[in-house]
């Protein structure tokens, strides 16, 4: 995770610290490409907290990781879950320029919940981020990637719904995990979603189309990732 520990927004799912983010370290992404090295590690996945504070979100500081992480270990795939950055086009050129392999951004959770689990984001422009990684990242051959959490009181139908807006937006990889409380002051787990579900709705991903879906209720965004990519 770059650019800090403390985030600008104030999800109801989330555990992360909320306030004034510090300054930003300039030295960070050339640390990150040589703990890559160091670590020899062969698919690097680069996530943030949400930074509102900066201009481009924070864009140019995930270019510069990719770059870094390229150049101290050019084998290893990069990928990067992302920001909305405000749906403002030019910082996710930014990110699409510097050509990770994969770029997620996760939409969490179906549109009626999203003023009680995301207040300060917004479906159709999460969905329509997708959408602009896949039509402009298609000659740089950048897999644009989304996850989804259970148990926040959807239902299966709106889930399938929201698969269904994903992969007509270009989504081909998909995550499904089960919502935890981080703690009783966040949003409430309203169903242990059983294992069964997790796996229906995987075979649901197939027969829709996305190259693959992984789903079970300990799955997170960067579960079996590499396998993911790999398998794409």
């Amino acid at each position: 995770m770059i650019l800090g520990d403390v985030c600008t927004r104030n999800c109801r799912f989330c555990a992360v610290t909320h306030g004034k983010p510090g300054a930003v370290n300039a030295g960070e992404p050339e640390m990150v490409g040589l703990t890559a090295k160091q670590l020899g590690l062969k698919h690097v996945v680069v996530t943030s907290v949400t930074r509102d504070d900066l201009p481009d979100g924070g864009a140019g500081h995930f270019a510069a990781t990719i770059h870094a992480i390229r150049r101290e270990n050019p084998a290893a795939s990069v990928e990067v879950l992302i920001p909305d950055f405000k749906g403002e086009r030019p910082p996710l050129q930014q990110v699409i320029d510097a050509a990770p392999d994969v770029i997620n951004h996760n939409v969490e959770t179906v549109p009626r919940l999203y003023s009680a689990v995301r207040p300060q984001a917004a479906y159709q422009q999460s969905l329509a981020l997708i959408k602009n990684v896949s039509l402009a990242a298609n000659p740089k051959r950048i897999i644009a990637k989304s996850g989804i959490m259970l148990g926040l009181g959807e239902t299966k139908d709106e889930v399938v719904g929201v698969m269904e807006d994903l992969l007509n937006a270009g989504c081909r990889l998909l995550t499904l995990g089960q919502y935890l409380r981080p703690s009783p002051e966040h949003h409430p787990v309203m169903e242990y979603v059983h294992p069964d579900t997790f796996d229906e709705l995987a075979d649901i991903g197939k027969r829709l189309g996305f190259a693959r879906v992984v789903s079970g209720p300990l799955v997170r965004s960067s579960y079996h990732a590499a396998e993911s990519f790999s398998s794409v």
